[in-house]
Formats: structure tokens, sequence, C-alpha cells
């Protein structure tokens, strides 16, 4: 019996720090600040219909992104058409090159690791996808595959972000 309070206890409190993270998130998007915990070091996930251009990439098994450098400016969203055009699985990972190394260790560890986040897309052989990203920060955004052995194989490229 007390192994079960402590139990619906620990519930009631997991529940009440949610709620309060709720309310909490809920009043700092309220005074318009909420906006700000999406942004990384990279941008933060665009709106479609900010897109200022739209860039059609492909992907290929013979491990390279066409286009792979990419130009953009600073504070531009752009809507990314991410095309698998070869007869593997393949990805699309925005990211810092720390990032982009960090998460290529976990992808060694949990090959068939399922993405769901703005700036990562992984397409099955044909499949076809986006990604809606804003470049808040000028400098390089670096972008990858990193399915096991694709970012060794050079499957990797760059966005620079101009100053506007």
């Amino acid at each position: 019996m007390i192994h079960t309070s402590r139990v619906l206890h620990g519930v009631t409190v997991a529940v009440a720090l949610a709620l309060s993270g709720t309310a909490f998130a809920s009043a700092s998007h309220a005074g318009g600040h909420g906006h700000h915990s999406d942004e990384t070091a990279i941008g933060k996930p665009g709106i479609t219909s900010q897109a200022r251009q739209t860039i059609t990439i492909e992907m290929a098994d013979n491990m390279r992104y066409t286009p792979a450098n990419i130009r953009v400016k600073q504070g531009e969203t752009v809507r990314f058409i991410v095309k698998n055009k070869g007869q593997v699985k393949h990805e699309l990972s925005l990211g810092t090159q720390r990032e982009l190394l960090e998460h290529l260790e976990q992808m060694k560890k949990f090959p068939d690791m399922e993405h769901d986040e703005p700036s990562k897309i992984t397409l099955a052989p044909g499949e076809q996808g986006e990604i809606v990203w804003q470049f808040t920060q000028a400098g390089i955004v670096n972008f990858a595959c990193l399915m096991l052995g694709h970012y060794e194989s050079g499957m990797r490229g760059q966005v620079k972000v101009s100053k506007q």
C-alpha cells in the first residue's frame, strides 16, 4: 500500500510540474518571448507562407546532395523540397558542425532512429519531403546525411548565410 501511495504521489507531482510548465510557457508566449525558445544557433523553424524562395535538394546514392552549396540572406525563410533519388534511405539534417557530429555518434548507436525535428528529414527511396527554415544568424549552416557511412562518404553540404 505504501508503494502504491508513493507511485501516485510521484504521478501527481509529475502532472503538477507538467501543468505548471505549460502555464509558464503560455505566459511567456503571451508576452511575446516564446518564439525565441525555438531559435537555435542555426536559426528556427520557418513558416511556409513566409518563405521567400524554394530550393530543391536531391539526395543520391553517390552520397552527394545537389546542390551541396547554397546561399541565403540572414533573416530569410527558405522552403527546401528534399527528394531522395537513390535506392537507399537518406536524410538531410541541418545543424552546426558540432551538432551534426554529436548526432552522427547517436546514429551509430541507434541506426534506425526516427527524426521528428523541424530541421531534419529522413526519406525512403523515391520519397520527397520538405523543411521550412528561417536563417536568423549570418554564417555557415551545415547539412548532412547521418545514415551509417553516408557522412563519412562525403554526403554533406553548407548553407552560407550572408548579412542583410
